[in-house]
């Protein structure tokens, strides 16, 4: 039996709908129903429940979007920061291995020669380096925090995105923003970091960080041009002149806009789709709401 916590997010629904069509048995256990913020009543579920494997998939992202997290900052590092400790807290006194939701967020731009960031890069987009938003500061504040525990995998996702229409998904935001900013990134299809993640606890790859993202980078005028070809939206898409113009019209906190290298989890035998096809198959099975 597995535990998701925050199976009611975008990420944990995700999971749900994995376990569902696989009949793998879970519990998507609700703060309602347990406090497991609370270190100590966590203990004594997981003792009571003996899970294989607990799932964290709550955290704060503000919405609709990271700008939220500058007037809530006290949410933003509890549920970013806090927990994650408190969480890995329980499982280790309780012998539960587990697996952390992170974030690519944590870096900015690419490496020196132009790759993307490995796991064994450190953070630049960090409180440490005072260029971040405040989300970006407290997950990069999680990963070290939870560094000291050795049952746990921390999984960074990027720019989550399926073929489902829904606030949350990168190509819904694309299709409603009125204007877009030009940037490279690393993404991540929703039900591919799904599975790959969970493909960690069941191959027992060795714990550790890994970037869980499609192979390769994609721009937002590429984004764009695959949008068009799939005859998904007749938006008029229109940009932004630089990202100043972004940040002065558009945005409260500064964005990452970086890519990873997603080769460790390859080289432990977990693939995903590359990014552009995985991109095209998406919006070729596009739903809309």
């Amino acid at each position: 039996m597995v535990i998701i916590l925050g199976g009611s997010g975008y990420v944990g629904q995700a999971y749900q709908q994995m376990f569902r069509e696989r009949g793998i048995e879970f519990v998507s256990l609700a703060r309602s129903e347990l406090d497991y913020t609370d270190p100590a009543s966590l203990l004594v579920y997981l003792r009571e429940m003996k899970p294989k494997f607990l799932i964290n998939a709550a955290g704060y992202t503000g919405k609709p979007n990271v700008d939220a997290c500058e007037t809530d900052k006290a949410s933003c590092l509890f549920g970013n920061a806090v927990l994650p400790d408190r969480i890995a807290e329980a499982c280790a006194e309780a012998a539960v291995p587990w697996g952390h939701v992170s974030s690519g967020c944590i870096y900015t731009g690419s490496r020196p020669d132009g790759s993307g960031f490995t796991e064994e890069d450190p953070p630049n987009f960090t409180f440490r380096q005072n260029n971040c938003s405040f989300y970006s500061g407290t997950k990069a504040l999680g990963e070290e925090i939870l560094d000291k525990y050795n049952n746990v995998y921390i999984w960074r996702l990027r720019i989550p995105f399926n073929n489902e229409d829904n606030p949350r998904n990168y190509i819904t935001k694309l299709l409603r923003y009125e204007n877009l900013l030009e940037a490279t990134n690393s993404i991540s299809h929703l039900n591919e970091f799904a599975a790959a993640t969970f493909a960690c606890w069941e191959k027992q790859v060795p714990f550790g960080t890994y970037n869980i993202t499609n192979p390769g980078e994609i721009t937002t005028r590429q984004m764009v041009e695959l949008i068009k070809a799939a005859d998904v939206s007749d938006k008029d898409f229109k940009f932004f002149d630089n990202e100043a113009n972004f940040m002065q019209s558009a945005a409260v906190a500064p964005r990452s806009n970086c890519t990873l290298d997603s080769s460790k989890l390859a080289s432990v035998g977990i693939s995903m789709t590359p990014v552009t096809e995985c991109v095209q198959a998406s919006l070729k099975n596009w739903q809309s709401l």
